[in-house]
């Protein structure tokens, strides 16, 4: 290791040939997990984009802990027990609650100002929440904490931003098959940079989807890439499809927070009638999984065209006031599309928002593979099981990014002088650019609208086959490509330097599809081999829970199979 002192901390400076650890991703849980690494590392922080651009500053609704006198970690872990439809690893769940209090009084000393009444934090309630135990900052609570968790990494002198940079393969010794760094686009480049450990922070991959709440940097490339090199993936049949998402033509489909529902709002149909009741008791309060699907058959039932139809959010139940102070920014983006909530209902229907399967982890977010590491929404620790509970995401970020205090960073004398950067490599000219991103554009309008139609909220074994064949049909029209061709048989450790002026766009929306194509087949796969319903999961040709399904899906090398989940009793009496 070299002196963090000496490494210039601000962003995209030279790139050096080594960093003692790699964290792959710049939302909450890359931005935390850096932060909890030793400051004595020599740390590298990849971002697709400019650091607050991610899901995590998307993330309206808040962050769930047990800390209210009539409530309790053993209260939060049952409830998340209970929207994991038999799926949670409880060991897991029983960590992250009991850790809550701890990650959030702990974000309270970095600076994030979550929202108070009469000088305590206020709770809300959301949807499958027994209490009131989700914190949050007006209804921009992720951009809350991304702000502060950016602003306190470039202050950080141990910590190298690298912006604008995208991650396309692990790098594996070939020996140990240990990881020792990645393959990384940056700079009109392909640099090979090794690391004592590598992190996989990169978030979700909703874009696979053709409605979807995530932004367009969601792309799956963790499990992507953490699938390609061999790691152990779990359960990516589970997505979770919010049921409230902004549905008008032109507008991009912004999520209207569960909160909203959680302070009174009503869904109704254009009846003006409160239909969810039809399908659950708990209406507007049962768990995500159940509300995007009543919303689903509901329209399906009741709208000539299903596929573009909405149902109505109605916020008069909660008083003006109220409104004001907790949604001001669903209030602006609703004022610019041309909808003011405070006289009109806000039209909505399911997008997928958030995906429970992932790399496989354990609680100190190891991975399959040695020196590889992977938290927040691209790893699968158990907590969320078939279907995650509202506010828990956030709050798995940094639970588990705090354990990246733990590290174990392979060679004392990894990193080179700060001097030594990465070299140029050879040349490659990057033949016919405007062909190759014509081809691209067409499979990244495709690929979606397919997995959508097969794979969305209602699934069937004939959809799900077919989509397979498609995808593994576009797979190959992308390899043949010449660009696919000479970056799939690249030299490990050999930098290539492409001749044109701009490569960095092309070269990032090559490594998406790549990415897309990968998820895709790994979610339809899943979906197809899990015959039965399960919390995210549904299945109009097996539309029930099979106890014989209680397991986990897991995918190990390229094949798929059934595991138990780990399981042991806890107290169920309330405190």
């Amino acid at each position: 290791m070299v002196n963090p002192s000496d490494l210039n901390s601000e962003p995209n400076a030279a790139l050096p040939t080594a960093f003692d650890v790699l964290v792959v991703g710049a939302g909450a849980a890359g931005l935390y997990a850096a932060l909890c690494l030793p400051q004595s590392y020599r740390v590298g922080l990849i971002s697709k984009d400019s650091l607050p651009v991610s899901a995590s500053d998307w993330a309206q609704g808040g962050m769930a802990a047990a800390i209210a006198p009539d409530d309790s970690p053993l209260l939060h872990i049952q409830d998340t027990l209970r929207a994991g439809a038999g799926l949670c690893d409880i060991e897991a769940v029983r960590f992250l609650a009991e850790q809550a209090p701890g990650c959030v009084e702990d974000l309270i000393n970095l600076g994030v100002t979550f929202d108070r009444e009469n000088g305590k934090l206020a709770l809300t309630l959301e949807a499958a929440h027994s209490q009131r135990r989700v914190l949050h900052a007006a209804d921009t609570t992720g951009r809350a904490v991304v702000s502060v968790l950016s602003s306190c990494v470039l202050n950080r002198k141990n910590i190298q931003a690298i912006e604008n940079a995208f991650a396309v393969n692990l790098w594996l010794d070939p020996e140990t098959q240990r990881c020792q760094g990645v393959s990384l686009v940056y700079q009109n480049q392909l640099h090979w940079v090794r690391a004592g450990a590598v992190v996989l922070a990169t978030g979700g991959g909703g874009q696979v989807f053709a409605q979807t709440t995530n932004p367009s940097v969601s792309t799956g490339d963790g499990v992507a890439i953490a699938w390609r090199a061999g790691a152990v993936l779990r359960d990516l049949e589970f997505f979770q499809f919010h049921p409230t998402a902004l549905t008008k033509p032109g507008a991009p489909r912004f999520l209207i927070s569960e909160a909203v529902r959680g302070e009174g709002a009503h869904l109704v149909d254009s009846q003006g009638r409160r239909f969810v009741f039809d399908y659950h008791p708990a209406g507007e309060l049962a768990p995500r999984d159940v509300v995007s699907r009543s919303i689903f058959m509901h329209l399906k039932r009741t709208a000539a065209d299903p596929a573009d139809a909405h149902v109505w959010l109605d916020l008069q139940p909660i008083p003006p006031e109220r409104i004001r102070h907790r949604f001001p920014n669903i209030i602006q983006v609703c004022q610019h599309w041309g909808i003011d909530l405070f006289r009109q209902p806000i039209p909505v229907a399911p997008a997928a928002h958030y995906w429970m399967g992932g790399i496989q982890t354990d609680l100190k977010c190891r991975t399959s593979i040695p020196g590889l590491y992977a938290v927040g929404e691209t790893a699968n620790t158990g907590v969320h099981g078939a279907n995650r509970l509202a506010s828990n995401s956030l709050l798995e970020c940094i639970v588990f990014g705090a354990q990246l205090a733990d590290v174990e960073v392979f060679g004392d004398s990894l990193c080179p002088s700060p001097s030594e950067v990465s070299p140029p490599g050879v040349s490659y000219p990057l033949d016919k650019p405007r062909d190759t991103l014509a081809t691209i554009e067409a499979l990244r309008q495709s690929l979606p609208r397919l997995v959508w139609q097969s794979a969305g909220i209602v699934r069937g074994q004939r959809a799900l086959e077919e989509a397979i064949a498609r995808v593994n049909t576009w797979h190959a029209e992308f390899a043949a490509l010449p660009l696919s061709r000479y970056l799939f048989n690249a030299i490990p450790g050999e930098n290539i330097r492409f001749a044109l002026p701009d490569a960095n766009p092309l070269l990032q929306r090559w490594g998406e599809m790549h990415n897309l194509l990968n998820v895709a087949l790994l979610i339809l796969t899943s979906a197809a081999f899990r015959q039965e319903s399960r919390g995210g999961h549904y299945r109009e040709d097996y539309p029930q829970p099979d106890p014989t399904w209680q397991t986990h899906t897991m995918v190990r090398d390229r094949t798929w199979q059934r595991v138990p989940v780990r399981s042991t009793p806890i107290e169920t009496d309330s405190p």
